[in-house]
């Protein structure tokens, strides 16, 4: 397994698997990525900023996150709870498995990766936003040690679940 930068010739393959990723969505009844949103340009914009990120296993990407240290002004107002860090922070946007690699654990790798990243520059805290049908997200943030911190809305309006990591820095 190789947890890399994502470079332009990645495009295709992160789309497909963003494609994958909508249908399960869709098929799930969850009202998420189903605008175009991820499409090519917000992919080609995470690698141009450098914030893609993919897992490649014996040269095929099997997984793709991106990873930003920029703010979410999304982030600024949050209703029903409280971030658990007043701190900088990173975060988690577009994480997306192979479907015939889910269930394997290789969304929890990307989000350790994202951790190492986010301690090598000193970040406190990481947090991410879900669908609240989106359950799978949900225990996928919860196993990893996030926590519920309440509700953000998309600049749509649309309502998301709000979840924080806070970081402890390794010595």
């Amino acid at each position: 397994m190789e947890f890399r930068r994502a470079v332009e010739a990645d495009i295709n393959h992160i789309l497909n698997i963003i494609h994958q990723a909508q249908e399960y969505l869709k098929e799930t009844g969850i009202d998420q990525w189903q605008n175009g949103y991820p499409d090519m340009e917000t992919i080609k914009r995470d690698i141009e900023n450098k914030h893609g990120y993919v897992l490649s296993n014996a040269g095929k990407i099997a997984g793709t996150i991106a990873v930003s240290f920029d703010g979410e002004k999304t982030y600024n107002d949050i209703y029903e709870g409280a971030w658990l860090t007043p701190d900088r922070y990173a975060v988690i946007h577009r994480l997306a498995v192979d479907g015939s690699l889910k269930g394997t654990g290789l969304a929890s790798v990307m989000i350790n990766e994202a951790e190492k990243i986010c301690r090598r520059k000193s970040v406190s805290g990481i947090r991410v936003d879900t669908h609240e049908k989106n359950i799978s997200m949900q225990r996928l943030l919860k196993k990893n040690g996030f926590a519920y911190c309440g509700i953000i809305y998309l600049e749509d309006r649309s309502k998301r679940l709000a979840f924080e990591k806070i970081l402890r820095q390794e010595n």
